[in-house]
């Protein structure tokens, strides 16, 4: 695989971004970065390069990139993100999606979106309504992405869409069918194991909070990269949240 990893630094405010369905537990700020400098190696190891959008220390959910943008080929789709105050991060990702040569298009006011609610698989793009995603944010998605068939989701007791599911490889859709609107689920072993990063060809990268699960996959014949997320993990953010994977 070769394709760009962007991703941007956890700052020194880490431990103050927002929770929303969990308790708030404490951040290690030095630990965070030194788990999302593993997990950059582990996407640079499968033959992502890694990009880093420009710091943004007093932003504290600025190291959750994906929420910021949605890329589907060579149209970066920036957001709008439904909690006002995370709004600022979009600005400096424009900036890194402009330098990649992409297209970059905004959701407009009333619109809301983020990243975190949209999972692409193959021609079907799906977006969860959420607490930070509206109707109006999911029509100018499906209005930028004509070719694409846009399917809203509906949630229940989960920040973004793909905090419930996500998708294998083969287009299989893992997830919590108590969390997320979907048939046909493939039920992972714990909550974290419906987070899957596919990283080209049979490989994926999981939380290593998913033990059973990925031995589920493996059994499935998938080649399962686990990193260690448990800063980001007290924050509501997972291994999707971190990255956005640019071919």
């Amino acid at each position: 695989m070769s394709g760009i990893a962007l991703v941007r630094k956890p700052g020194p405010r880490v431990a103050d971004g927002l929770v929303t369905y969990l308790r708030r537990d404490p951040v290690d700020p030095g630990l965070a970065l030194r788990q999302h400098d593993a997990y950059v190696a582990a996407l640079d190891a499968a033959g992502w390069r890694p990009v880093y959008a420009d710091p943004a220390d007093d932003l504290p959910d600025a190291p959750f990139v994906e929420d910021a943008v949605v890329v589907c080929g060579r149209l970066a789709v920036l957001t709008r993100p439904g909690a006002p105050e995370r709004r600022p991060e979009v600005d400096s990702v424009e900036r890194a999606v402009r330098e990649l040569g992409l297209t970059a298009v905004r959701i407009a006011a009333p619109g809301t979106l983020d990243g975190g609610d949209v999972l692409q698989t193959g021609p079907t793009v799906y977006v969860g309504r959420s607490s930070r995603t509206n109707d109006e944010g999911i029509a100018q998605l499906a209005a930028l992405l004509p070719e694409r068939e846009v399917v809203p989701v509906g949630l229940d007791g989960v920040l973004h869409l793909k905090s419930a599911v996500t998708a294998l490889p083969d287009g299989t859709l893992i997830g919590d069918p108590s969390q997320v609107d979907l048939p046909g689920l493939f039920a992972p072993a714990e909550e974290a194991g419906a987070h899957v990063v596919p990283l080209g060809g049979n490989r994926v990268l999981m939380a290593a909070s998913a033990p059973a699960t990925a031995a589920m996959l493996r059994e499935r014949g998938l080649d399962v990269t686990a990193v260690d997320i448990s800063e980001f993990e007290k924050l509501e953010g997972c291994v999707t949240c971190l990255s956005v994977l640019i071919m």
